[in-house]
């Protein structure tokens, strides 16, 4: 483990805080889907060898520590919006969200959160943005791993409702694939229909059916 991981936290230490909570979100990017976060309250001095930002993990990796938070954090909470709401507030404020219900969802309420470069000054705990902080940080790190896992553990099960549009694969990031997909099979539910792909996709597809109307 890098030794500066726990740089911010041991700072916090200084000053008898010892409940830190890291928040992050996985799941701004994709077309379907929700946005995810994660907030997670690791032990003083907590050391687990390798946890880092969850996009620089393999799939493998992010499952097995995931499976160690579960067992060894103090508490662990999530927070999930889902595309409908994602089109009504925009992904900023959807995430922002996420993680605000992932914070109340931790059993033990935290002195200090550590964010992954998000302001949070709608709970009344004291928070700091962390640019990167998910590479910087290991309480956000952790974070950033249970939102990332959860997230893709939401998107196997939309899988098998939509198994032609191959969602375990790309877990609903615009792919070539992805695109050819959607253009191929249409939009589901589950799709964030203020995305600019998806929004060209159903414009054209009403061009089509006015077309067809016309004939």
């Amino acid at each position: 483990m890098k030794s500066n991981l726990l740089k911010y936290e041991k700072e916090l230490y200084k000053n008898n805080i010892t409940l830190i909570a890291g928040v992050d979100e996985a799941g701004r990017g994709p077309l379907c889907g929700p946005v995810v976060a994660g907030a997670v309250i690791l032990p003083v001095n907590y050391k687990l060898e390798g946890l880092t930002d969850s996009k620089q993990l393999s799939e493998k990796k992010r499952e097995e520590y995931f499976k160690i938070l579960q067992k060894e954090a103090i508490s662990i909470g999530v927070g999930i919006v889902e595309a409908k709401e994602i089109d009504e507030i925009n992904i900023l404020e959807a995430s922002r969200k996420a993680m605000y219900i992932a914070l109340n969802n931790l059993e033990v309420t935290p002195q200090y959160i550590l964010s992954d470069a998000m302001s949070l000054d709608d709970i009344d705990i004291p928070s700091r943005p962390i640019i990167h902080g998910d590479a910087l940080s290991l309480s956000i790190a952790a974070a950033s791993v249970v939102a990332k896992v959860t997230r893709d553990h939401i998107m196997y099960e939309l899988d098998k409702k939509y198994p032609e549009y191959n969602l375990k694969k790309h877990k609903g990031y615009p792919t070539k694939e992805h695109l050819n997909l959607i253009k191929k099979y249409g939009i589901m539910e589950e799709y964030r229909v203020s995305y600019k792909p998806v929004r060209e996709l159903l414009e054209e597809q009403d061009e089509k059916s006015i077309e067809n109307m016309a004939k």
